[in-house]
């Protein structure tokens, strides 16, 4: 199975993924179980979360552009409030 990918974001991957019409969402410290039904990529505007998988366990923060793979079940552990935007391909 794919694996969590993450980049830094530039003004350019910014405005190439058009990240201004993507869907806003946001989370108070906590944990929880997640299953993506298909693909999702996310822009972390602010906050820190682990993300663990069976394979890999990952930190993503503030400015941290994520893509997260269909069918993939991990663990989120939000460490700082989360406000992300993301969109669903």
């Amino acid at each position: 199975m794919s694996k969590i990918r993450i980049e830094k974001a530039t003004d350019e991957k910014l405005k190439q993924l058009n990240v201004g019409n993507w869907s806003p969402w946001e989370c108070e410290p906590s944990t929880f179980d997640w299953e993506y039904d298909c693909d999702e990529s996310a822009y972390v505007l602010e906050g820190k979360v682990k993300v663990k998988t069976p394979e890999e366990e990952v930190e993503i923060n503030k400015g941290d552009i994520v893509h997260f793979p269909k069918g993939m079940m991990c663990t989120w552990r939000v460490i700082e409030k989360i406000k992300k935007v993301y969109t669903f391909k």
